[in-house]
């Protein structure tokens, strides 16, 4: 099985706001029969009118949305410690990154990244959404 691919809040707006490179690249994964990923979390940072998302939601409907459990909730907590941060959604992403060996899609690789590198399991990729 291929890489799964999981999306950040960034990537998620870019599909809101139709990025055409944004459903090339989701339209590829699917080809590729990847398992698309998004944190619940993350969906909490994108959603806000169903009546105007009616793209997002859609897009929501093709992928596989994960719950943030008690251990990746502490795994994330921990993470922010280390890193300086307070952005627990990103140390989410990369939490559940590393646990699924998934290609993060990001319009913020820098601060994914940087999660990365005080998590010491890198996620395989990092890719600019937008």
């Amino acid at each position: 099985m291929t890489q799964p691919h999981l999306y950040d809040a960034g990537a998620l707006i870019a599909i809101d706001k139709n990025d055409r490179r944004m459903w090339a690249r989701y339209q590829v994964a699917l080809d590729d029969d990847r398992d698309v990923r998004v944190p619940a979390v993350v969906v909490g940072q994108a959603w806000r009118d169903p009546r105007r998302q009616v793209r997002l939601g859609q897009f929501l409907a093709g992928c596989r949305v994960d719950l943030v459990g008690l251990e990746v909730a502490k795994a994330a907590g921990i993470l922010c410690g280390r890193a300086g941060t307070s952005d627990v959604v990103d140390a989410s992403v990369v939490v559940m990154a590393a646990a699924t060996g998934a290609v993060v899609w990001t319009s913020d690789p820098e601060d994914i990244k940087a999660l990365a590198d005080q998590s010491g399991v890198r996620p395989a990729l990092v890719i600019r959404a937008v």
